[in-house]
């Protein structure tokens, strides 16, 4: 009764770890920053904006052992500073994206290091408070590039610590408002640190 007690508790075990190895899906959660760059445009006008904390919510699908598409989600609040000889306006904005990216994995030891690459849109939402300098300003939504590298620590067989830089290329919001253009493009920093539990 004893064998039969223990084989089939390491049955069990087996087949827990051997489900633990085949995840094929993860899910995670980290903090984020999201910092723009100055940008100086031909059109006069100047952008700078404040370093804005926010959540990154990922979710993963393994399609190969080193191969995964992803989906991503970030929500952040700051403030866009527009500068030109004849305004100085300020837009409190609440930035949200939404991507979908193709994920390269490498595996060394409990060090798994990816970059990963796709696209997808930031939606801008004004947020009319007292920060918010102007009243012609609206919601926009542009179409952004994603690409990114990192490195993930296993902790456990469901859980890793993620780190990574995440770049996204977006053209200068300038919310529904002419005098705002730049006509230019921004690569907005994002470095991120969080979990991912996988299942």
């Amino acid at each position: 009764m004893k064998k039969f007690a223990l084989f089939a508790l390491l049955l069990t075990l087996s087949a827990v770890a051997g489900r633990a190895q085949e995840s094929r899906q993860d899910v995670s959660i980290s903090g984020s920053v999201l910092i723009e760059p100055f940008v100086s445009s031909s059109t006069d006008v100047k952008v700078s904006a404040k370093r804005a904390l926010g959540t990154l919510i990922s979710y993963r699908f393994m399609l190969t052992p080193r191969g995964a598409v992803e989906a991503n989600y970030t929500y952040a609040q700051n403030a866009i500073h527009y500068v030109a000889p004849a305004f100085d306006y300020q837009v409190n904005t609440r930035t949200q994206e939404t991507t979908a990216a193709y994920v390269y994995n490498f595996n060394f030891h409990n060090f798994n290091p990816f970059v990963e690459a796709g696209g997808g849109a930031l939606f801008w939402g004004n947020i009319r408070n007292l920060a918010t300098t102007t009243l012609d300003v609206k919601s926009q939504t542009t179409i952004v590039g994603l690409y990114g590298a990192g490195i993930a620590y296993e902790i456990s067989p469901s859980f890793d610590i993620r780190a990574e830089y995440r770049g996204i290329v977006s053209k200068v919001p300038n919310f529904g408002y002419a005098p705002l253009t730049t006509n230019r493009y921004y690569n907005i920093y994002n470095p991120t640190l969080g979990v991912a539990y996988h299942f």
